[in-house]
């Protein structure tokens, strides 16, 4: 029933966006105060590994659908990046049985390693050369809408059957003036956490960055890394890094005065004290593995893994890769990694237990399917069943991670420690702050990235970055 429910609501919906049009001028984001949302789960997270049980799509069939041609999408659900990786290996299994469930359509694949991807999608977008369905990184949201690149799916995601078991919260990075440009399809969870090994750094990690300081001279003595961290790929210093420390610093409202152009700018005190803190643990310490500005998070993980390194600051994909790879080896390590938030700067005046908390890509449709009413419907039908009800229920009952819709029924037997202390750390313990490459334009965050880059090298001060930062704010973000 749900099936040929949704067949008919998409059908309306399609109908409903082709005489509305697409690519409405893009303002400023009307963003939820919380970018993660509350998943309104109970239960733990499972990073053991997928038991491939999405079966059939349900939401949508070869016999439902009228299109018999060439679909291309694109993504970053690469079989490496499956490994261990709850989001990605829900994407590739809903893809498979999207495939297998529609033999009369050829689905072309272009997956491309997280990077890649990130500067492919770019160049396409620049050329008005997008796939049909491809995901869509928050940042990009305003802007390639106000092109007319990407398609108008509010009334899309309203006529589903699961629209009142949604999320809504999830929308906020791809939502312009009211109108959503993607359905967030990666499971929500955390850019940064610190996972450390119990033996060395005890069942608590430091709760500022003076005692770690205090306790890494220890372990330098040894001869080991403190804590690993990669930034070769520039978006991680942001990312995972930053976007959480920043929070401390300048508190949440101030970031959402930047999305909604209310009058924060880079160029303020608590920012820019932010930036120096940051030049200082990784310019003026020896905290960080000395290659971190060349290495990607993928790299410096394995010295976590290796035991070269004692911490590690990564993201949620990182901690489920990390697990998987632990316990498939029977390593001690898995058992003795506990979780924490980023440590406390002394001069930092929000205090609080937080961790950067969201979701940064969703799956979106070239606007160009509205001239081809049979293959938006098709293109309709692949989005939703990689963002839908049967993707949350396989995220939930594998890796226990929220989706866009709610999980139900999901039966939570056989969860570990390290899945349980997770899923605390993600969901219960602690408070949640924006990602700030979700938000904005990618425009302002490559700058800013480089120039972190930069920064951490000990070549750029925080001042300029933050000036620079503020300049490509308001030309491509604040006066447009």
């Amino acid at each position: 029933m749900k099936k040929k429910a949704l067949g008919i609501l998409l059908t309306v919906a399609m109908a409903a966006t082709m005489l509305a049009g697409c690519g409405d001028n893009a303002g400023k984001n009307d963003n939820p105060s919380s970018n993660g949302g509350d998943t309104q789960q109970t239960t733990p997270a499972n990073n053991g590994g997928a038991d491939n049980n999405g079966g059939e799509s349900n939401n949508g069939g070869g016999s439902d659908l009228a299109y018999t041609g060439t679909l291309t999408l694109m993504h970053y659900s690469t079989s490496e990046e499956s490994q261990g990786n709850g989001s990605s290996d829900g994407i590739r299994t809903m893809i498979a049985n999207w495939d297998a469930a529609h033999p009369d359509i050829t689905l072309e694949q272009n997956v491309l390693s997280s990077d890649d991807f990130k500067t492919q999608i770019a160049t396409l977008a620049a050329a008005n050369d997008l796939p049909d369905v491809f995901m869509l990184q928050g940042m990009n949201t305003s802007s390639w809408a106000a092109q007319g690149l990407v398609m108008d799916l509010t009334d899309i995601a309203a006529a589903s059957p699961d629209s009142a078991n949604y999320n809504t919260d999830f929308f906020g990075p791809f939502t312009v003036n009211g109108k959503i440009y993607a359905l967030p399809t990666v499971s929500g969870g955390t850019c940064t956490v610190v996972m450390y090994d119990k033996r060395v750094w005890g069942d608590t990690f430091p709760s500022t960055w003076a005692e770690v300081e205090e306790k890494a001279a220890e372990i330098i003595a040894e001869g080991k890394t403190p804590i690993a961290f990669g930034n070769g790929g520039q978006w991680q210093a942001n990312s995972c890094f930053l976007s959480c420390l920043g929070d401390r610093y300048t508190g949440e409202d101030w970031f959402w005065s930047l999305v909604n152009k209310e009058g924060a700018a880079f160029t303020d005190a608590e920012f820019v004290a932010a930036l120096a803190e940051m030049q200082r643990l990784f310019t003026q310490t020896e905290l960080f593995n000395k290659d971190f500005n060349a290495v990607s998070n993928e790299d410096a993980r394995e010295y976590y893994i290796s035991g070269q390194a004692t911490a590690f600051i990564g993201g949620n994909w990182d901690t489920s890769y990390i697990g998987t790879t632990l316990k498939s080896a029977g390593d001690d390590l898995y058992e003795n990694t506990g979780f924490a938030v980023l440590p406390q700067s002394a001069d930092a005046t929000h205090q609080r237990n937080s961790q950067n908390n969201g979701f940064g890509f969703g799956v979106a449709i070239n606007a160009k399917l509205a001239d081809d009413p049979d293959k938006l419907a098709a293109a309709i039908d692949l989005a939703y069943t990689l963002a839908g009800a049967d993707f949350a229920e396989y995220v939930a009952s594998n890796y226990g991670l929220g989706a866009l819709v709610k999980a139900s029924d999901v039966d939570w037997s056989g969860f570990d420690q390290f899945d349980i202390d997770f899923y605390n750390f993600t969901f219960v313990d602690n408070s949640s702050s924006p990602i700030y490459d979700s938000f904005i334009d990618g425009a302002v965050w490559g700058d800013l990235n480089q120039d972190l880059q930069a920064m951490l090298n000990g070549s750029m001060d925080p001042e300029t970055v933050a000036a620079n930062a503020q300049a490509s704010y308001e030309s491509n973000f604040l006066n447009k």
